[in-house]
């Protein structure tokens, strides 16, 4: 568990420090948001559909899975989407395509998952700079029709036609439930735009938060791992009760991990790394294991170094149907050139 999340999973005295910064967080946000609403900063209209796709708070919760399944459903329509991202991983943050080649190293695990998964039918390129990005990208690849842009939910600068806002009701992702910095939320639940397209990752206990209001519902399963170095060969979960496994995976992704293996009542042994760790060979060396078991995103960045027992498992998203009827409809709404 990162340092913050030691106070975002509670309420102490920290707490009546940190509450009044989270609304002045709130209004810094809301004056932000109104200013470019009254141009008086000049946000940037692209000549294609652009969807921000974020989450309700700094967690992941969700995000990437559902992108991937964003990116399946618009290529079945018969659309050309590219995905435009912030990378991590520390680089001159310029503009460029991230391919999953020799020059992988350079990205984060994040950005290396979606080169991975839609490199090939679908460009994704990264910055610091999400307008810079999306010009580059649209000179580049001009049949590109729409820009899914990962994150990018308070950055007002380039203008969005269509919002799809990821909330995940567990205590990983909602803690306290207070803004930041007292709290993981970067966007209160009461305040979500009438437009905003809101996909939860369900908790029975918690769907009164938004009883007023539409929302998609999807569900993360993780069934099916692969051996890295040959993706053809794959196991079930349930295949690795009788062997001796290590899990290795960072901070972000050790709870949904931690949380498979013990439901599948698999004894393993657990190894934690940082935020953004740069996964090098003694990280995936262990002698006496059968099989290193690790999150897809993580594993991938172990490419250079791999051996026969390092296992990926992916992270895949069932999505109400009912979100692919609501997003097309917008996009009827908004002038989009089919290929």
């Amino acid at each position: 568990m990162r340092l913050s999340e030691l106070y975002w999973h509670r309420i102490t005295p920290l707490h009546l420090l940190l509450w009044p910064l989270s609304i002045m967080y709130r209004l810094f946000i809301l004056i932000k948001k109104a200013c470019y609403w009254l141009d008086i900063f000049h946000a940037v209209k692209l000549p294609v559909p652009v969807i921000v796709i974020d989450s309700a708070s700094i967690n992941d919760s969700g995000k990437t899975p559902l992108l991937l399944w964003l990116v399946d459903c618009l290529l079945a329509q018969g659309f050309s989407p590219a995905i435009i991202t912030r990378d991590n991983a520390g680089h001159s943050g310029l503009p460029g395509p991230a391919a999953f080649d020799n020059s992988h190293r350079h990205y984060d695990a994040k950005t290396l998952l979606l080169a991975q998964h839609c490199g090939k039918s679908c460009p994704v390129w990264s910055g610091n700079d999400n307008v810079a990005v999306a010009k580059a990208m649209l000179e580049a690849n001009p049949a590109c029709n729409i820009i899914l842009c990962s994150g990018g939910l308070q950055d007002f600068r380039l203008e969005r036609d269509i919002e799809v806002i990821v909330v995940d009701f567990n205590e990983q992702s909602l803690g306290n439930g207070l803004l930041l910095p007292a709290g993981p939320l970067r966007i209160s639940l009461d305040s979500f735009n009438n437009d905003s397209l809101v996909v939860t990752n369900s908790n029975p206990g918690y769907r009164n938060d938004f009883e007023n209001r539409k929302t998609y519902n999807m569900k993360l399963f993780h069934e099916i791992a692969y051996q890295l170095e040959k993706p053809e060969i794959q196991r079930s979960i349930p295949d690795f009760r009788n062997v001796r496994l290590h899990a290795v995976a960072d901070v972000d992704n050790f709870p949904w991990l931690y949380e498979v293996l013990m439901k599948a009542g698999i004894n393993a042994e657990f190894h934690t790394c940082a935020e953004n760790h740069r996964f090098v060979t003694q990280d995936i060396d262990f002698p006496e294991a059968d099989v290193v078991l690790m999150p897809e995103e993580n594993a991938l960045q172990c490419q250079d170094f791999a051996h026969d027992k390092l296992w990926a498992l992916p992270q895949k998203a069932w999505i109400d149907a009912e979100l692919q009827h609501a997003l097309l409809n917008k996009l009827w709404i908004v002038p989009v050139q089919r290929n």
